[in-house]
């Protein structure tokens, strides 16, 4: 077999560029690339050309450097290990690895937000601003996947607006014997001000102030893990709004909140967070609209 042909089998089998570099030196030093061997200066000349072909490779370069902070289990304020931390025990014989264990949750929350239906965009107040026709027919929709799924819901939740409200209703009727519960709370607002900055949509600062207070609590009130008493996994429905769910979001998974912007929702979607006993969050589906035919889908 030619040397040619020799160096084409290695570099074949071997696929890498330390093996083409030592081939060519070997190639190199035989005079094939068509100089004598004393043209040293013309060789190397040759393998600086090689070696500046081959990327510059460290572990650095391709291994992304991990970006803000570690993951905050406390960050509900519920951990068990931080609730007995300065605890006195009322019996000097308690074995604190027991009441430790008694107090933590063995249960997992399933939160399913839901971003309400299509509403008249045209109304001058919150009681004008009803669900259009297409809204009803996406509500619908909504309820009759969420029975689908089978699920022992534990509640509906939703905003007082009236968009949420009639989303909420509609969705009602598929899920008989789930209670309906109405929160000021989780009404829309503007949560905090996004990064980047967008021109089309730009709140006071008052309004910043005011609606994220607000939609903080709101998080802090129904985004947690299950208490230590809840014996069984809950699955709980919050119908609310694009922004609301979007920061519930970004703040459950320990993203930075200005981010929510950047995420869209359409009309009557499923997000759905879970909630681990250890505090660990997972989102199942963001969003989640399949279960729509094509033209019913909107995201005013």
């Amino acid at each position: 077999m030619s040397y040619r042909k020799t160096l084409k089998l290695i570099c074949g089998f071997a696929g890498g560029s330390a093996v083409l570099f030592a081939a060519a030196a070997a190639a190199d030093s035989r005079g094939y690339f068509g100089e004598q061997r004393g043209e040293t200066a013309g060789r190397w000349s040759r393998f600086t050309v090689l070696q500046a072909a081959q990327p510059a490779w460290t572990p650095a370069s391709h291994t992304p450097a991990p970006t803000g902070h570690a993951w905050d289990f406390n960050w509900d304020k519920r951990d068990p290990s931080a609730l007995s931390n300065g605890k006195k025990k009322e019996r000097a014989t308690e074995d604190p690895s027991s009441e430790q264990d008694n107090g933590k949750p063995k249960a997992t929350r399933n939160i399913l937000l839901i971003r309400h239906s299509q509403y008249n965009l045209s109304g001058n107040n919150d009681k004008e601003r009803i669900l259009t026709p297409l809204g009803r027919e996406q509500a619908e929709l909504t309820g009759q996947r969420l029975a689908a799924l089978g699920l022992k819901y534990d509640v509906l939740i939703h905003s007082s607006m009236t968009r949420a409200t009639e989303t909420a209703n509609i969705i009602s009727k598929h899920l008989p014997g789930v209670d309906l519960v109405s929160c000021d709370l989780l009404r829309e607002g503007a949560p905090i001000e996004p990064v980047p900055p967008v021109t089309h949509w730009k709140p006071d600062a008052v309004q910043y102030h005011e609606d994220g207070a607000r939609i903080e609590a709101a998080f802090r009130r129904y985004i947690h893990r299950a208490d230590p008493t809840q014996k069984e996994d809950s699955y709980e429905i919050i119908v609310c709004h694009a922004n609301v769910i979007r920061y519930f979001v970004c703040r459950a998974l320990q993203f930075p909140p200005e981010g929510w912007l950047r995420m869209g929702l359409n009309n009557g979607s499923i997000t759905w967070l879970t909630i681990r006993p250890s505090g660990r969050v997972a989102l199942r589906t963001m969003g989640d609209s399949g279960f729509m035919p094509p033209d019913k889908l909107t995201r005013t």
